[in-house]
């Protein structure tokens, strides 16, 4: 199966393809809107399946996944320490976004159990929920505190 990493960045997501023993098949880059986004999804549909490895920079790539999932392709995230350290073994030295994107690709090719990413849904908006009903807790506890002088004591 050909596993295609991704280096994603503020204005642009950079995709290498590897091949089952790690060769670089082919790069691409994009922009990071939806007009990149429908270019690499083309892109990606020349390979046939794929498994998709992105870093793990959500805040960078949330949009793209869920591109990508709708489209149908297995993701996965990558730790950016497991790249890290994939970025180091490889033949090529440097730091680009094409190494970066193999590096990524590569873990997932070692790595059988990185976590998948899903579409966000229900849990998310639980999670929106809690976190509200936190900060407000806070706020209300921090700003409304009764002194002891002003409670009244039932018996």
């Amino acid at each position: 199966m050909i596993v295609v990493g991704i280096d994603g960045h503020k204005n642009t997501h950079t995709l290498v393809a590897v091949d089952p023993l790690g060769k670089r098949l082919a790069e691409l880059t994009v922009a990071a809107r939806p007009a990149g986004h429908l270019k690499a999804l083309a892109w990606l549909h020349g390979f046939g399946p794929v498994l998709v490895a992105v870093e793990d920079c959500r805040h960078l790539t949330r949009r793209f996944e869920a591109d990508l999932l709708n489209s149908g392709h297995a993701v996965v995230r990558v730790h950016t320490r497991l790249m890290a350290g994939a970025r180091r073994s490889a033949r090529e030295r440097g730091k680009s976004d094409p190494i970066d994107a193999e590096a990524v690709a590569r873990v997932a090719l070692r790595e059988p159990d990185l976590p998948k990413a899903c579409l966000d849904g229900p849990s998310r908006d639980i999670k929106l929920l809690v976190d509200h009903r936190r900060t407000l807790v806070a706020q209300r506890t921090r700003g409304s505190r009764p002194s002891m002088r002003h409670q009244s004591h039932r018996c």
